[in-house]
Parts: structure tokens; sequence; C-alpha cells
């Protein structure tokens, strides 16, 4: 995950508004972002009272951090554990799973969330590109496995059975996201990529939209407000995403 990178902003050109046919489109990719799980109530990172609002990710979503105060680092997390652990899907996350399901072709579904929403919803092809909260990781030896409990440095890896390595399944800022290969050639493979409830300001997910588009992918943004890369968008939809998702999809699947 990387920090937002200025010179890469696109300008802000409004899209054209086009309802797409399902018999144009066999492979899809959906990138999904914050703004999907807020009305599930998780909180969002880059408006004026999200996450990064409230803590500086320097202090917690960092490997050096982590080195730093290890312990400060695990009690972010085990907060956003505690709250993931009862969220349920809204019906956007449901909407994209009926998508998978119901599409004669292939759809990709590669979140930058970190909760289980999709897989709650059903989703079952699915890339989370910057870690599961509700995994755990070994610093020592790279073993994973599932963790809802609250992390601490007494626990013991049951891999390797060294103590003080546990950490959530996370990518931290300064780090590469998880599959990219395999993202970077659904993009080049797409004929169809949504953006959904993504900032389109941190890199490399910010990226996907012109990888999509110089692949010859009709390109679609369906979030709460203009993103900052909308010109890259052949097509867009505003609104939340409970309300705007299940009706593109609804278009999709029924014309």
């Amino acid at each position: 995950m990387t920090v937002p990178n200025a010179a890469c902003k696109p300008s802000h050109k409004p899209p054209r508004v086009i309802i797409s046919a399902m018999a144009a489109f066999q492979r899809i990719v959906i990138l999904t972002g914050a703004g999907l799980s807020a009305e599930s109530g998780l909180s969002t990172f880059r408006d004026k009272d999200g996450i990064w609002a409230k803590h500086r990710i320097e202090d917690v979503a960092t490997p050096q951090a982590f080195a730093r105060d290890p312990e400060a680092v695990l009690d972010f997390y085990n907060s956003r554990r505690g709250k993931a652990r009862g969220v349920k899907p809204n019906a956007a996350h449901q909407a994209l799973a009926r998508l998978e399901a119901e599409f004669a072709g292939t759809v990709l579904t590669v979140t930058q969330n970190i909760d289980p929403l999709h897989e709650r919803a059903g989703t079952k092809n699915l890339i989370h590109m910057h870690g599961e909260i509700l995994q755990a990781l070994c610093a020592h030896c790279g073993a994973r496995e599932p963790w809802e409990k609250d992390l601490s440095l007494d626990l013991v890896c049951g891999a390797c059975r060294q103590g003080g390595g546990m950490c959530p399944d996370v990518v931290w800022f300064g780090e590469m996201p998880y599959r990219m290969e395999e993202i970077i050639a659904a993009l080049a493979a797409c004929d169809l990529f949504l953006s959904i409830g993504t900032s389109g300001s941190v890199y490399p997910a910010a990226s996907f939209v012109a990888q999509a588009r110089g692949a010859g992918a009709h390109t679609v943004e369906l979030n709460l407000e203009p993103s900052e890369g909308i010109s890259m968008f052949a097509e867009a939809v505003h609104g939340k995403a409970s309300q705007v998702v299940p009706a593109y999809v609804e278009t999709l699947l029924n014309g």
C-alpha cells in the first residue's frame, strides 16, 4: 500500500453516464474500497471523521510502527477486529455476490477492505489485496491462520512455535499489496472494470482504472461522490452504495 501521489492525480472532468448492456461483457473486474462497507457501520479512512483523522499512519500502519511499539499497533487492530466480528454485509455487498453468481462470464472482486463482508455476502472469487483483519500472520515464519480474538505479544505461532511475532495479516504502508500479478493479469484481460466506494487516492489501486482502460475495458465508477480519478471513467453513477450498486447490477443482469 502506498500513500497518495499528487503528481499522478488526473484532472476532474465529468464522465458520461451510460447504462451498459450485460451482453457486451465477458470478464468483469470489480475494485472495492472502504465506502462500500461504510453503510455496514465500518469507518472509512480519508473522510474528515475517518480512521486517519484519529490515528497517524506512521504510528499504527507501518512495519516500523510494529517494530517500535508493537502493543500500540496490536491494540489498534484489535479494536478494528472487534468491530469487524459483528458487522453484516449491506445491499451493495449482496448485489456484487449476486452478480458473480448470475453473470455468464467471469467476475473477480479485488477489495482494498480488510473486513469479511464480501465473504459474508457470498462472494467467492475474491482477492483481499490489503489482507484480512480476521487472519493472523507470523512475522517469524510467515504462517497464516484464521484469527477472531485479540492478538497479543505473548501468543505463540502454531507453526514455528515462536512467540512475539503474531500480527494482523494486513498490508501496511510501504509494503506491496497481495497477489498483484493476478490482479494485473485480470485487468489486462477484463472488458468491464467497476470501481466502487474508493477515493482513488491510494496507489497502486488508484492506477487500476488506467490499466483496465488501456486494455480496452469499459470503466465505471459507482461512488458516493466523484473520486480523484473521475476523469478516467467512461461512466459514473454517484450515490449511496446500497442504492447505486444493486441498481447497476440489476441493469447489467436484466437490462
